[in-house]
């Protein structure tokens, strides 16, 4: 990911002007290495490596996900909608 998409996605999701680990960001970043790597797969069909990397970025985006329905329904809506991760 390039610093320049990093930064964009941090200053999009950011609850606050220093806040880079809260839960929003972090679904942020890990969609956006997600929707990457779900494209270099689509071409390296045997890269299981990869894969196995992928599953466990899933694993953890839905973790944060959960986490955020709990504790702040709004802000998990607002995040699956800015992200369109839920139809």
């Amino acid at each position: 990911m390039e610093a320049l998409t990093k930064k964009k996605i941090v200053t999009d999701l950011q609850l606050h002007a220093k806040d880079t680990g809260s839960a929003d960001v972090q679904v942020g970043l890990l969609t956006e290495r997600i929707n990457h790597l779900t494209e270099h797969l689509q071409g390296n069909k045997k890269d299981h490596s990869s894969r196995r990397g992928l599953i466990i970025m899933v694993g953890q985006r839905r973790r944060l996900l959960d986490y955020l329905k709990n504790t702040d329904n709004n802000r998990y809506l607002a995040i699956t909608k800015k992200l369109k991760l839920r139809k």
